[in-house]
């Protein structure tokens, strides 16, 4: 289903239970000393909003990051492996022939087998890692003259294979470390419940008002909720980042 169509259903479902929790409220709660606790209760529900709201964006800020990094790093890997497939071009062989043709087999199993897998939140195997130490131990077996310019264009090309493997391990920690785990999940969901049950201790407003308001809050709430579950993969969801920055590589590299 569209995105955009499960988190409309999400919000209207947390809407309607909202209205319908605030109007029982109402409807059949004690009216009795309400309007009195308005000041007791609108302290508790500026603390606890509080906390909540700062909950919330660290952990929406926080993947925001972690897809921004994917994001610029994967074409920073990718130009990294350009840059050192151009520099191997000019060396001897074996790092002549070999270095451009594992690059190419690189940026082709990380579009069509890796990246499929890091969106099912899995790990992308050793394919390659493989591939980037087969590039380094070409590149060392590789002898050259009495040429300054040479042993420069071999010195560029293991720094940016060293940047090749920094930044696909930056990729792959994305994976690891920036998942909402359960402890986390269990608070976001009970802090937002908390949230939107605590407007029912008001008193003084009119029933529809009273009914808009907590609806309101509860489809922020859930608005905010399905974000960090749409954001929590980087690869995956709303905000997925896709392999375009290899897929560009792959052809530079044809």
């Amino acid at each position: 289903m569209n995105v955009y169509v499960t988190g409309l259903l999400w919000v209207a479902g947390s809407m309607i239970v909202g209205a319908l929790i605030a109007y029982l409220v109402r409807r059949y709660g004690l009216d009795e000393g309400r309007p009195d606790n308005n000041d007791a209760a609108g302290q508790a529900f500026t603390i606890v909003g509080g906390l909540h709201a700062v909950v919330v964006a660290f952990v929406l800020i926080s993947l925001f990051d972690a897809a921004s990094t994917v994001r610029d790093g994967s074409y920073q890997e990718t130009q990294a492996l350009v840059s050192a497939t151009w520099a191997a071009d000019a060396l001897p062989e074996p790092a002549h022939t070999q270095v451009p043709e594992l690059a190419r087999q690189y940026a082709r199993t990380v579009v069509q087998q890796e990246w499929p897998r890091l969106q099912n939140g899995g790990m992308p195997g050793e394919e390659g890692w493989t591939l980037v130490n087969r590039m380094r131990a070409s590149l060392d077996a590789t002898d050259l003259p009495d040429d300054d310019w040479l042993v420069d264009q071999k010195t560029d090309a293991a720094s940016d294979l060293t940047d090749v493997y920094e930044q696909r391990q930056a990729r792959l920690n994305a994976v690891r470390d920036n998942g909402v785990g359960v402890v986390l999940w269990f608070v976001l969901v009970v802090g937002s419940v908390i949230f939107v049950l605590l407007p029912n201790l008001f008193g003084g407003t009119r029933q529809a008002t009273h009914i808009i308001i907590v609806s309101t809050l509860a489809a922020t709430t859930t608005l905010l909720l399905y974000a960090i579950f749409q954001m929590q993969n980087p690869f995956a969801g709303g905000a997925k980042v896709g392999p375009e920055a290899f897929s560009q590589a792959i052809a530079r590299l044809s």
